[in-house]
């Protein structure tokens, strides 16, 4: 995990609530990787970060995926950044998935961008 987590181990010596958000992000998905699941679930991975890091930490979910092989099933509010990363998106309103499709079907939904991105893509 070293490898795709640098900053982890120029820090293996520090307490990992000592860590800033980002780093406490990556050392928790490292640990659950070590696991080698075949499904990964992760619940708003960018909840909390700076604009860089949530980008660096959602790259490295897409890594993940890529080489590894492992099914992501990520809930994130950052719509735009997940769908960028994602083969397939759920939009669920009130506890009810109101769309579904490719993410890029969904990014180019106009209903979906009118709703949830403000036609920022």
């Amino acid at each position: 995990m070293f490898s795709l987590f640098p900053i982890l181990e120029e820090r293996k010596e520090q307490l990992g609530g000592t860590m800033s958000g980002g780093q406490q992000q990556m050392l928790a998905i490292a640990r659950a990787m070590m696991a080698k699941p075949k499904l990964l679930l992760l619940d708003e991975p960018s909840l909390g970060l700076a604009p860089l890091i949530v980008k660096e930490v959602l790259e490295l979910v897409r890594s993940l995926r890529d080489e590894f092989g492992t099914t992501v099933l990520l809930v994130e509010q950052n719509i735009v950044a997940s769908l960028k990363i994602a083969d397939r998106g759920y939009v669920i309103s009130n506890g009810n998935i109101v769309k579904n499709g490719s993410a890029n079907e969904l990014l180019q939904d106009e209903e979906v961008r009118e709703a949830y991105l403000g036609h920022t893509v």
